[in-house]
């Protein structure tokens, strides 16, 4: 999770199947935002889909307003994020971390340039929420988590489960290695 995602030269079959298995975990978690990292690939894909929420948003390209739906589910490849306007604070979780929320300062409005998985470049200024996921999004291919961005009152409060957390998921990635390593011992044994 801490893992800044590597860049994407090419779209291929394989990435193509990881996004479509991340749209369909994300939906499956009742998400609007999914990163590469989440799924234990530190590459710079992230999902998003606002549109099953009501608080608002807004998809701008040239100019013009834009049918949400229509781009929806959004996959971002080697996004980039500029021209930050505004301040938006709100309540913010992650499917990494549950049972964690807080109020987050994000930027009410940005530029996002990316490519889609056509390999074409994308351009749009985004709101609200859509912003916000962005945003949150784009931190995690960049190794940062929404904890990151509490403040200290706050990530002290939930300073325990936080740590807590951290230990299942290493308990979880021990079993999972472990096999791993008596195959590898037995190997170099023979």
């Amino acid at each position: 999770m801490r893992e800044k995602g590597q860049r994407i030269d090419h779209v291929t079959p394989e990435l193509r199947q990881l996004a479509d298995d991340m749209i369909e975990t994300m939906h499956a978690a009742n998400g609007i935002g999914l990163a590469a990292q989440q799924v234990s690939r530190a590459l710079m894909l992230a999902i998003i889909d606002a549109t099953a929420s009501e608080l608002p948003s807004e998809l701008i390209v040239n100019g013009q307003l834009q049918d949400m739906t229509a781009w929806m589910p959004l996959a971002l490849v080697n996004p980039v994020l500029s021209n930050p306007e505004g301040e938006q604070i709100a309540s913010e979780g992650c499917l990494s971390v549950p049972d964690v929320t807080a109020d987050i300062r994000r930027a009410s409005r940005i530029t996002v340039r990316a490519q889609n998985l056509d390999e074409k470049e994308i351009t749009f200024d985004c709101t609200g929420l859509l912003a916000r996921a962005v945003q949150h999004e784009v931190d995690h291919l960049n190794g940062i988590l929404f904890i990151d961005r509490m403040d200290a009152a706050t990530r002290a409060s939930f300073a325990g489960k936080i740590k807590k957390l951290q230990k299942e998921t290493q308990a979880k990635l021990s079993k999972a290695v472990k096999p791993r390593r008596k195959l590898v011992s037995r190997l170099v044994m023979r």
